[in-house]
């Protein structure tokens, strides 16, 4: 079904509550595992019916975040969708502490009862009214942040729009641009530093309220960290600080002598070429089309599923006015039918949106067809290595978009790629210096920002931009507001995104089966275990971070 036509109804939930207590009293009378089994399908249908409806309202108020009628649907879900989460951790309660868990774990898997045990452990009724104050938070955040207005020569632009112009190869345009970008953060810092104070605050507050000593656990109960935790994650970001720093800081000084400059401005961090960098060539429309061309040769898989996407115009990718900034998946269960939110905006980036989305949407796809629901729960490091790996698998048919600017593009990507691993630790580690010390002030976020620069970005100069070169930066990065500890997230993703881009210049028809052997697995094993499956390296282990360092400098450095 077309997403246009897609019925919207607001959720009942006094309705729902009354069909979920008759769900669970069917399921405490079961007598057997498998008449459990049956009354969980049950289940998967009256979640995936709530869900769709809450996924219609959500995309519909982010193409248009002044719509009267979705604002206030959004603004609905916000204080009712606690409800829904706890209703689902008291059925599965129901599950964990079943007599036939045993059966039920066959049938589900045992990654499914970790995220259970998880979903138990960082939720409680209690809860709720905090929960309903983050979600009007971060809806807050995310409205703010969609309401620039941004006059470029009597051309109204938002951040995203904005965005073709900051990485303009004219550096006087950049820096006009990012003028312009900086003070619209200075403008609204205050407002900014206010809702964060609020966001650190209240998800404290929920993690005492459960018996935690600060957010940091219950944030990763939340994003399901299922087989590691944060000493694993803190020796990832020690090794990035080794041995990918250098690395990155290598390319930047190439990135600084192609361009002529002394120095790194940051209103020089986008832009990798004198003549600037290389832009899509066509109109949306042929993207698109090259889009579908370029998925139909890829595999018979991935012509099946963009024809689907296609087909039911999943998409919304045109940058407009009003519309939420920045870009995701999401998916409908009811229609098994993923949807992809961007915002095109003249540059490369649109057909990152076009490789990285649709690998998110693609494994979406595959899991749509697993009777398993639970398989579908992907934690967000494995959908991170479904989307990185696609930017590079689709490599071959970049000639399409770009032209002969092709090997630039490449070039582009690969450095991009790279130099965003130190990045999205500092986001990571600054996160934990926040919730390990939910007292700070704003100027003590501002100033810890500005001493992790040092450490991970060490080229970069703010000079010129008073808010950012004051620690301000961070508040642009919508995660850090919106999905706490969702960061590090890509920053493990693309390590091994990298493995598979070296394996498949070694051997491009295996890589894809290792690739797609990862899809299909989903969320029926834990990530750890699935990278040893399909070949991968952990980037947890000691060493693993620096071999991949070594194969890059060899393969794309050296020898270029």
């Amino acid at each position: 079904m077309k997403f246009k036509e897609m019925p919207y109804q607001r959720v009942d939930f006094e309705e729902k509550k009354a069909q979920f207590e008759e769900l669970m009293k069917e399921f405490a009378s079961a007598e057997s595992g498998e008449t459990q089994f049956e009354v969980h399908k049950k289940y998967y249908k009256f979640k995936d019916e709530i869900e769709t409806m809450i996924t219609i309202a959500k995309i519909r108020h982010d193409i248009d975040t002044t719509d009267d009628f979705y604002e206030k649907e959004q603004t609905y879900y916000d204080e009712t969708e606690p409800e829904l989460l706890d209703m689902i951790v008291n059925y599965e309660r129901q599950m964990y502490e079943s007599p036939y868990r045993t059966c039920l774990e066959e049938k589900t898997g045992a990654v499914a009862f970790k995220n259970i045990e998880l979903s138990i452990r960082s939720f409680d009724k209690k809860l709720i009214p905090l929960k309903q104050e983050e979600n009007a938070l971060t809806t807050e955040y995310d409205k703010l942040i969609a309401s620039a207005e941004i006059d470029w020569g009597g051309e109204i632009l938002n951040l995203s729009l904005l965005r073709k112009y900051l990485t303009h190869k004219d550096k006087e345009v950049r820096q006009k641009a990012y003028t312009k970008y900086c003070a619209f953060f200075e403008a609204n810092g205050e407002e900014l530093d206010s809702i964060y104070d609020k966001l650190v605050e209240n998800r404290t507050n929920q993690a005492r309220e459960l018996g935690y000593d600060n957010f940091i656990e219950l944030g990763y109960h939340r994003v399901k960290r299922n087989c590691y935790g944060k000493d694993m994650v803190e020796n990832f970001r020690n090794q990035v600080k080794e041995y990918f720093v250098p690395f990155a800081e290598k390319l930047h000084e190439r990135r600084k002598k192609r361009l002529g400059l002394e120095k790194l401005s940051c209103a020089d961090e986008g832009v990798f070429f004198a003549d600037g960098n290389p832009e899509p060539i066509g109109s949306p429309e042929e993207i698109m089309a090259n889009a579908r061309n370029m998925y139909g040769e890829l595999s018979r898989e991935t012509k099946e599923f963009f024809d689907f996407m296609s087909e039911n115009e999943l998409f919304d990718v045109l940058g407009r006015k009003k519309k939420r900034a920045g870009g995701y998946m999401t998916y409908l269960p009811v229609y098994k039918s993923p949807f992809i939110f961007a915002n095109f905006n003249g540059t490369s980036g649109d057909i990152n949106v076009i490789t990285h989305e649709c690998g998110h949407a693609f494994q979406g796809f595959l899991s749509g067809k697993d009777p398993i629901r639970e398989h579908a729960d992907v934690t967000m490091e494995t959908a991170e290595i479904h989307s990185m790996s696609m930017e590079f698998f689709t490599e071959p048919w970049m000639n399409q978009f770009f032209g002969d600017r092709t090997d630039d593009y490449l070039s582009m990507h690969l450095e991009d790629a790279a130099i965003f691993i130190p990045y999205g630790c500092m986001v990571d580690e600054f996160q934990h210096m926040v919730y390990e010390n939910p007292g700070m002030t704003p100027n003590e976020r501002h100033d810890a920002w500005k001493q992790l620069e040092k450490e991970y970005r060490p080229h970069l100069d703010y000079t010129g931009f008073p808010y950012f070169e004051k620690g301000g930066f961070w508040q642009k990065q919508p995660h850090i507001y919106d999905d706490p500890f969702y960061y590090i997230d890509y920053c493990i993703a693309q390590i091994c995104a990298f493995q598979f881009k070296i394996r498949m210049d070694e051997n491009y028809q295996e890589a894809w089966n290792s690739y797609l052997k990862l899809c299909n697995l989903s969320a029926s094993d834990f990530f750890t275990n699935m990278l040893k499956e399909t070949g991968l390296a952990s980037p947890f282990e000691d060493g693993c971070v620096k071999k991949i360092v070594e194969k890059l400098e060899q393969l794309y450095i050296t020898r270029s």
